[in-house]
């Protein structure tokens, strides 16, 4: 397994990466609160700013390709996240959980989706150095993903009969109310499980999925773990924050998960062919970053053309979704009132 940092580079990184998490929740977040627009827009372009100059470190201290390699995979990266935040819409509605919380449920599925992320880069990467065919089993599963997401087959599931969920169930009991920002909390001399406790435990299952996907296709860019790891932490780190952003919004996008799937067939096709066609670092971020734009140009342009305002998601839980247009419902006022107070 072969990188171009040194040990203290890594060790670096990571006492960074907890530093800035511990700020978060410890200072900036010590008490639980509703996350409005202005907040999380302010917090997105923070973390979009330490990830670029982190970016431009990458670039300085171990050359333009590895620059290249590492803004690619963080375009990659933050892309299909984008598309992950549906996910998390879903759990969040699924299990009621109160807006007041939800930063706290994020950021503990956040720190999760770092140790999982980290455990499967180190894995791929040990496979990779050890049986070089293993590039092309990654390929063939984004085709396969790519051809899916293209054709709308994905899979939907209910997030309340997760795997993960129910083994939680099995193996202790479940409160049935919330419990303020209490995971656990004791009743009748035991232990309880409290709803907030199971919805993280859904989002984490649900990032798991999502991880078979997505780190492959950084491999597709490098196969140095450094790069892939640091550009996969950078990219979901301000997920939180992108989440309460567009929360309310997301739906305008309709059109992005054609374009991931795109991107999931380019690099893809990129892998299996790794042996044959060699594509630069500059080209693969050029094809990713035009697939991406034009599907959000295309998204926000048909939307414009139809006249109609994209369906709006629920914060609330109390909406699994929203039709839109003739047939679109009126929100009752507490749900107008909530999504206000989101955007503001």
């Amino acid at each position: 397994m072969e990188t171009i940092a040194s040990p203290a580079a890594w060790a670096a990184f990571v006492v960074g990466v907890l530093g800035m998490l511990a700020l978060d929740l410890g200072v900036f977040h010590r008490r639980s609160h509703v996350v409005g627009f202005r907040e999380s827009m302010t917090w997105s372009v923070i973390w979009i700013l330490l990830s670029t100059a982190f970016g431009v470190l990458v670039w300085r201290w171990l050359g333009p390709v590895k620059g290249l390699e590492y803004a690619t995979g963080y375009v990659l990266e933050k892309a299909l996240s984008i598309d992950n935040l549906f996910i998390m819409l879903v759990v969040l509605q699924a299990f009621r959980v109160p807006e007041e919380q939800r930063h706290r449920v994020l950021f503990w599925g956040v720190l999760g989706a770092l140790v999982l992320r980290a455990v499967f880069i180190f894995l791929g990467a040990a496979l990779i150095a050890q049986f070089h065919w293993v590039l092309y089993g990654f390929g063939a599963l984004l085709l396969v993903t790519g051809v899916r997401m293209l054709r709308g087959s994905e899979s939907k599931s209910d997030p309340k009969q997760g795997l993960l969920v129910r083994a939680l169930r099995r193996v202790m009991p479940v409160s049935d109310v919330f419990h303020g920002a209490a995971f656990f909390v004791r009743q009748a001399g035991r232990w309880v499980a409290t709803p907030l406790l199971v919805a993280l435990v859904a989002i984490e299952g649900a990032d798991l999925v999502f991880a078979v996907d997505s780190i492959p296709a950084v491999f597709a860019v490098t196969t140095d773990p450094f790069i892939v790891f640091t550009s996969n932490v950078m990219a979901i780190l301000g997920l939180r924050s992108l989440f309460f952003a567009l929360a309310g919004a997301l739906e305008r996008f309709h059109l992005l998960k054609y374009g991931l799937g795109g991107v999931l067939l380019f690099v893809g096709a990129k892998m299996v062919l790794v042996d044959l066609v060699h594509v630069p670092a500059a080209v693969s971020l050029l094809v990713i970053g035009g697939i991406l734009a034009a599907a959000v140009l295309a998204s926000l342009w048909t939307r414009r053309g139809d006249g109609m305002e994209p369906p709006v998601a629920s914060t609330t839980g109390d909406h699994e979704r929203l039709p839109v247009g003739p047939e679109a419902e009126v929100l009752p006022q507490e749900d107008r009132r909530r999504l206000q107070a989101l955007r503001e």
